[in-house]
């Protein structure tokens, strides 16, 4: 999911993900932000997305995970009061019992700058 219809990164980077999508390993959703993670006791289910072109525009995507990218600064606000956040960056359990990226609820999992100071790039 990218908010815009082009990206910003080093070219390598592009050529990697669009080979992804070329081989069916990606689904390539842009023009669309996150809207909501959706879930049950079980853990997520899915998620809505919203269009950045059409006004009041959603979709629903059925899927069993989310990973998180954000660019360079952590962008967390969106999580606050939802998932638990330490000095800005959302919290992870950092290898505890082999799910080292997984947030404090179950199933979500966090990637990137938002769960670590010293990432770089996606």
């Amino acid at each position: 999911i990218h908010r815009r219809d082009s990206f910003r990164s080093e070219k390598i980077l592009i050529d990697r993900l669009m080979e992804k999508v070329k081989s069916g390993n990606i689904v390539l959703h842009t023009d669309h932000t996150l809207d909501e993670v959706l879930g049950d006791e079980m853990g997520v289910t899915g998620v809505r997305i919203r269009s950045t072109k059409a006004e009041n525009e959603t979709r629903e995507l059925e899927l069993a995970g989310v990973f998180i990218a954000i660019g360079h600064s952590p962008n967390t606000g969106i999580f606050g009061g939802q998932l638990e956040l330490e000095n800005g960056y959302i919290k992870v359990q950092s290898g505890i019992h082999g799910n080292a990226t997984q947030t404090t609820i179950p199933g979500v999992f966090a990637a990137g700058d938002v769960m670590d100071h010293v990432y770089r790039q996606a």
